[in-house]
């Protein structure tokens, strides 16, 4: 124990919600590079975290927070919203992906004609 009656033992490090979605967009863009690893390293996060703040960003519990108000979990509504979220989202970039192979193979028709 320390002289003025603290303990020396480490406190956990509270990240706000405005922080957690600054993370949450500077990920995504090292991801882009393929930096993802190293920007969670210089960050001192884990991977589980930005896993866990893109489920509660995407079911709108970051909606309307003050700072320093906790978040908690969301209800089954929010984890079903976010699910589909994240689902549509894939589908949208694989329709994306398709749609550019389609173009590709469209091209390379026209000019085999």
């Amino acid at each position: 124990m320390s002289t003025d009656g603290s303990t020396d033992k480490p406190r956990r490090r509270v990240i706000s919600v405005a922080e957690k979605l600054a993370h949450l967009e500077a990920y995504d863009q090292a991801i882009q590079t393929q930096q993802g690893g190293a920007y969670l390293r210089a960050n001192g996060l884990y991977s589980s975290q930005i896993a866990q703040w893109r489920k509660q960003s995407d079911a709108g519990m970051f909606d309307d927070k003050q700072p320093g108000q906790s978040v908690g979990k969301p209800t089954k509504e929010q984890a079903e919203i976010a699910r589909l979220k994240r689902q549509l989202a894939d589908r949208e970039r694989d329709l994306e992906t398709t749609q550019t192979a389609l173009d590709i193979m469209g091209k390379a028709h026209a000019r085999a004609t």
